[in-house]
């Protein structure tokens, strides 16, 4: 998870530019209403990451990066104590004197601590401690997907969006910098599904 995240706008965002994305089966009720606790969704079909641990920047092809004006390559970053690298390795690209950037996260650190997946970022957001704001995305080829943060930042251009590959294994896609909440959660929903498709091998 980014420790340090906000995310935001008060509308989901809708379906990605090419198509990716597609309703979440989980409904759009923010979490924590007045209908209790959310139930967390499942993966159906678990996805192996294992393979890109130690690159996490090969998730995202530079055909999916060029019209996205990201560098290529982007920058890795392995697990370490701060911010960006605690919850596992990620993979940041940034346009430089623009203020924009997307950071990727693959959250196997989570995982090892036993805090993985969408059920962590759930824990989170329930204790109130990293995360403040949490809402069901559209599913992103047929990945559950949230966002969240410590705000809901999405109509001032920033986004996270938080896909379980696994049960215990999510991938955190934080986009920043953006004009509003179409550009934020549209890229990040672009990154997250050119992620999956990686996985899949496709």
């Amino acid at each position: 998870m980014l420790v340090a995240l906000s995310a935001g706008a008060v509308t989901a965002c809708t379906t990605t530019k090419d198509g990716t994305a597609s309703p979440s089966s989980t409904g759009s009720t923010s979490a924590g209403s007045s209908s209790g606790d959310p139930e967390v969704p499942k993966v159906s079909v678990p996805l192996d990451a294992s393979k890109y641990a130690a690159d996490p920047c090969g998730l995202v092809p530079a055909d999916v990066l060029t019209p996205l004006r990201l560098p290529v390559p982007g920058e890795n970053r392995s697990t370490g104590n701060d911010a960006q690298t605690k919850a596992g390795p990620s993979c940041s690209w940034k346009i430089q004197g623009e203020g924009i950037g997307v950071l990727l996260t693959l959250g196997t650190a989570n995982r090892d601590r036993g805090a993985g997946g969408l059920a962590g970022l759930y824990a989170g957001y329930k204790q109130r401690t990293f995360i403040r704001f949490l809402e069901p995305a559209p599913a992103v080829d047929g990945y559950p997907a949230i966002y969240y943060g410590l705000a809901d930042m999405r109509s001032v251009g920033t986004c996270g969006l938080g896909v379980g590959i696994a049960d215990d294994l999510a991938v955190d896609v934080y986009a920043q910098g953006y004009k509003n909440e179409d550009d934020s959660c549209g890229t990040a929903a672009r990154i997250a599904a050119a992620m999956i498709k990686t996985l899949k091998g496709a």
